[in-house]
């Protein structure tokens, strides 16, 4: 889905099933979005994976508030994590996006944005980090997207 007139709540995205690169608006994320090539469905109502090569044109790109998990597939918090960003995605449907980066597939990522617990949790609004946490912490992801919001 490719929009010409930016809405201050666009995104950039990979499709996941063929790898194009689509422009979205989150504003229209509930009408289900279609990759422009493949046309399949971009679901935005849950964390979406984002690589190391996108992250400058996905995550900092954003016109979008971006909240970011970076994780790892063998750590358990980051797994007791995972259903708290889902409901997170699900109810910022239209507002934010939520990513999640695989520390151990972005390691210079990591090493850059000086990640040195997870799982952490970065807000990104137009390019700049606006709030972190480190660890499980239901309270504290709370207390983040308020100040962010």
């Amino acid at each position: 889905m490719k929009d010409t007139e930016p809405s201050g709540t666009s995104i950039t995205l990979r499709c996941p099933f063929c790898l194009t690169l689509n422009r979205i608006d989150l504003q229209r994320a509930g009408g289900r979005p279609k990759c422009g090539s493949c046309h399949r469905p971009i679901l935005l109502d849950r964390p979406v994976k984002v690589a190391e090569e996108d992250f400058e044109q996905t995550v900092l790109g954003a016109e979008a508030l971006v909240l970011v998990d970076f994780y790892a597939d063998w750590c358990g918090p980051c797994k007791a994590m995972a259903p708290i960003l889902d409901e997170i995605a699900k109810k910022g449907e239209g507002r934010l996006l939520v990513a999640k980066v695989d520390t151990d597939r972005a390691p210079e990522l990591s090493q850059k944005l000086e990640i040195r617990g997870i799982p952490t949790l970065i807000a990104f609004r137009a390019g700049r980090e606006v709030g972190r946490t480190v660890g499980f912490d239901p309270g504290e992801i709370q207390d983040l997207l308020e100040r962010v919001s």
